[in-house]
């Protein structure tokens, strides 16, 4: 699906389908989802510009992803999509920027995309120049990427507390159960999201440094100012994102090791009562066998000693682990 965005007068006219090569020329930004072939023709009829395919776009050697060829630059990374509704990845996307019109590829639909779609219906200033498209979008994805790590931190802290809370108080074994487990799905989830944030922030800090190294000739001055608050907000997105990744891989120790805790009491338990059950066992044992002469067989209280000693027998070991503070 093709949809293009020009400015006119300060009011913007966004259309979706295939326009006239005239109308394509004028466009300052085209975005591309799931580009058919005709589509692709279009634009390089009106912008002479080669939309790259979707194998070349998944390469991952810098020179495939990021080059000038004559006044435009072509500029490939992968993006997170999908967080709200669970089912998240990672997708490649390109932007090609000329002195004309941005071109964006792409094949799903970040947030972003449509958040920053509906902020240029309020504030067409946004299109001023293709380059500011650019470095708007990708300031909305910085947005969004902010958004999305303050909530896994949220998400990951009320997960650790809830676990933690579960295991110093005495509630029943299946809630702790089910509070470690929601602890280790939410920090798994963490773990996946924030990875998939930093491969997003790496491709942004590349594309970033190439755009810098070209911006004489790719950023309007007024728009360079707008290219080193993003290049500051990536690198702190950067840090915070390396350290969610290592407070989660920290509470996740810290869940496996209550995980062991509670394996070992009941490890504990299993060993201690089996140990208790020895000295009963032997008890049991000899008076079972087929002997003629055992003098405690004739003996009118010989069954209810037996069974008292067996009885003896094991509770001794068991107050015995008491004392030592085994139990």
């Amino acid at each position: 699906m093709m949809t293009t965005y020009t400015v006119a007068d300060g009011r913007l006219a966004m259309r979706d389908g295939i326009l006239p090569v005239g109308d394509l020329a004028g466009a300052v930004w085209i975005d591309l989802l799931n580009p058919t072939p005709e589509e692709g023709r279009a634009v390089k009829d009106a912008l002479k510009l080669e939309i790259p395919t979707r194998e070349e776009m998944q390469e991952i050697e810098s020179s495939s992803r990021l080059y000038r060829e004559d006044d435009a630059l072509f500029l490939t990374a992968n993006f997170l999509y999908g967080v709200e509704g669970g089912e998240y990845g990672s997708t490649p996307i390109t932007f090609v920027l000329s002195n004309s019109a941005l071109v964006t590829v792409r094949y799903a639909t970040p947030k972003a995309f449509s958040s920053f779609a509906l902020r240029c219906q309020r504030s067409p200033g946004l299109l001023a120049t293709p380059d500011a498209v650019m470095l708007h979008l990708f300031e909305q994805i910085v947005d969004r990427l902010a958004d999305i790590l303050e909530r896994v931190g949220s998400d990951m802290d009320r997960a650790s507390a809830a676990s933690f809370r579960s295991a110093r108080s005495k509630v029943k074994a299946t809630t702790r159960d089910h509070d470690l487990r929601e602890a280790l799905i939410t920090l798994g989830q963490v773990g996946e999201v924030t990875t998939r944030a930093n491969e997003t922030l790496l491709g942004l800090t590349r594309i970033l440094s190439f755009v810098g190294a070209e911006k004489a000739t790719a950023v309007r001055k007024e728009n360079q100012s707008l290219l080193k608050t993003l290049v500051r907000d990536v690198r702190s997105l950067v840090d915070h994102a390396a350290f969610l990744n290592g407070k989660a891989n920290f509470l996740l120790d810290a869940v496996l090791g209550i995980l062991n805790v509670e394996q070992n009491a009941i490890i504990k338990t299993f060993t201690v009562a089996s140990v208790a059950l020895m000295p009963p066992t032997l008890i049991a044992s000899i008076y079972g066998m087929n002997f003629r002469h055992m003098p405690e067989l004739d003996s009118t209280f010989g069954y209810p000693a037996a069974l008292l000693l067996m009885v003896c027998s094991a509770a001794l070991p068991i107050l015995y682990f008491k004392r030592k503070g085994w139990l």
